[in-house]
């Protein structure tokens, strides 16, 4: 009894230190699964809490429920949208990409290392993916506002990839423990097998969900249990019939999100909780794996397949995947650097340990440094580069709070709550002037701790809460009015977009008359939206540029797939 409490007590110190401890890293810009990762070091073995733990077996146990948690919220918050822009370079990064890096990676640590070729290949493929914890967590906890484009591929890249690499891992050490040394075609028929099941019950299992929430009437903190029990049953079902239940479970995810569904606010609210506690149980207990000597021992080697991995393997597979979709060479190179490894290598290196495969300890080992390499090299740096190619767009603006209220007798409206601070382009109005999108009604003001009596004489102010009941349809408009904030200089609206805003429709021969612009005669009929599509090698999406004479076009708003706004910048 009394290890069981000593047990709870150093994980609640754990978590507790681990959740505080990320406050002050992001001050920094500190990535926050480095600083789990380095708690859990710390109280390892080697470390100030001397907790000695090797048990890979639960280690393996817990990590990969971790992971199938944050992939299904990955899932959950990825837009279908998205998949417009994103999925095909994603899907080739994804496949292709993993195979590319594992091979360079691989047959260069097995020259270094002195290893089989094949045992060089199985250390490749271990840390061949790049991880969805860590690209979900540091594009999120940067608050970065990618172009659509690069922040698609990226997230649905990180979510799809590990099949992959779990694949590759499982297969190599398969054959190295039989003895085999060439590879047989019924390997292709094992990884069609492996996605097309996993991509089938992954989506079956989604819609069949969705039946069960949006029918049975609940206690309203039981839908989010209901939504992970379901999400864990299909990832384990998928698993147990010899499918992916990595893709399983993040389709599964991306189904619910994009569907009306009961609850859902809060559901993505309880689960955005749930993902960070996994992310922080999953990098702790890892670090608390790790012993700190033994990797020092194998660093020289480590070294050397951390920077061979992120300087030559993955802009190569990146260069070979996203070339036929003639991506820019801007966005191309951050997708290059942004391959961030994460908890997938080391759960992927506890698969030798498992096995009993010779030199096991150095793989976990090697794999660990990776790592660490990867999250201190590329996640610190990683804000600074989007703005230094440009990739970042002007956030969007989104309420505060968002509350939906589950009514009988309609559905889709919420209680949303905004914060106005002194950019808001309503602060100073009296509220007999504002022009509310139909169907949304203001309840209250919020000033000083107090409701005000609101008339239409009343003028909002700087700090003022404002209660809005709306129709999560008329939720955009309601942001531009009530959720502006002041943004740097390089993502301030104007800055950002240019001067003016046209439509898209505005043909460039009238644009050449207000701006005095020379335009050949041929593209004079052709419209802003036209000539944007027409110059762009893939589908355009917001913050694309292009030169026309002495100004850039730049792509502001888009709609249904096509060009809505465009802004005029007379400035490079």
């Amino acid at each position: 009894m009394d290890f069981l409490n000593q047990l709870i007590f150093i994980g609640a110190v754990l978590l507790f230190t681990s959740i505080v401890a990320s406050s002050a890293a992001s001050r920094f810009g500190v990535p926050l699964l480095l600083v789990f990762l380095a708690l859990g070091m710390l109280a390892g073995e080697d470390g100030f809490g001397g907790v000695n733990f090797d048990n890979y077996a639960t280690a393996y146990l817990i990590s990969t429920i971790a992971l199938a948690v944050i992939l299904f919220d990955g899932g959950m918050r990825t837009s279908i949208k998205s998949f417009r822009v994103g999925l095909r370079p994603a899907l080739s990064l994804a496949t292709v990409g993993v195979l590319i890096t594992a091979v360079v990676t691989g047959l260069f640590t097995s020259y270094i290392l002195g290893l089989h070729w094949m045992q060089g290949l199985l250390l490749g493929a271990i840390v061949g993916s790049t991880d969805a914890a860590a690209v979900f967590s540091l594009l999120h906890s940067h608050g970065l506002q990618l172009k659509e484009r690069v922040g698609a591929t990226l997230e649905i890249e990180s979510g799809i990839n590990d099949p992959m690499a779990v694949f590759l891992t499982i297969i190599l050490i398969e054959m190295i423990s039989a003895g085999e040394v060439a590879p047989g075609w019924w390997l292709a028929g094992a990884f069609a097998w492996q996605m097309g099941l996993g991509a089938l019950l992954g989506i079956a299992g989604g819609y069949l969900l969705l039946a069960i929430i949006n029918r049975l009437t609940l206690a309203l903190g039981m839908y989010p249990l209901l939504v992970l029990a379901g999400g864990l049953m299909v990832y384990g079902l998928t698993n147990v019939l010899g499918g992916s239940g990595y893709l399983a479970i993040y389709l599964t995810g991306l189904l619910l999100g994009n569907q009306p569904m009961h609850s859902r606010q809060n559901i993505l609210r309880v689960h955005d909780g749930m993902a960070w506690l996994s992310q922080i149980v999953l990098f702790v207990l890892l670090g608390l794996l790790a012993s700190p000597s033994a990797i020092v021992a194998d660093a020289i080697p480590a070294i050397s397949a951390a920077l061979v991995l992120i300087f030559v393997a993955r802009p190569l597979a990146t260069l070979v995947c996203l070339a036929p979709f003639r991506m820019p060479w801007r966005e191309m190179l951050f997708i290059a650097w942004t391959g961030l490894r994460g908890a997938v290598p080391i759960i992927l290196a506890i698969f030798p340990l498992l096995a009993g495969l010779d030199g096991a300890q150095h793989y976990f080992n090697i794999a660990f440094f990776v790592v660490v390499a990867s999250l201190t090299l590329q996640g610190w740096t990683l804000a600074p580069l989007s703005r230094l190619l440009r990739l970042q767009v002007p956030p969007k603006p989104a309420p505060v709070q968002r509350v939906e209220l589950d009514i009988p007798v309609a559905s889709g409206y919420e209680l949303v709550t905004y914060h106005l601070k002194e950019v808001t382009p309503v602060v100073g109005k009296p509220l007999k002037q504002l022009r509310l999108p139909e169907g949304s009604r203001l309840v209250g003001v919020l000033r000083d701790s107090s409701f005000l009596q609101s008339d239409g004489e009343m003028r909002l102010a700087q700090n003022d809460g404002v209660y809005i009941v709306c129709h999560e349809h008329t939720l955009e408009q309601l942001n531009k009015l009530f959720a502006a904030e002041a943004t740097p200089a390089q993502l301030d609206d104007r800055g950002f977009f240019g001067e003016f805003v046209l439509d898209g429709q505005a043909t460039l021969s009238d644009v050449a008359m207000m701006y005095g612009l020379q335009i050949p005669a041929e593209l004079q009929s052709r419209t802003l939206a036209e000539h944007l599509t027409g110059s762009m090698r893939n589908r355009p999406v917001v913050g694309d540029r292009v030169r026309l004479d002495k100004v850039q076009l730049v792509v502001r708003e888009m709609d249904d797939g096509r060009v809505a706004r465009v802004g005029i910048s007379l400035h490079d």
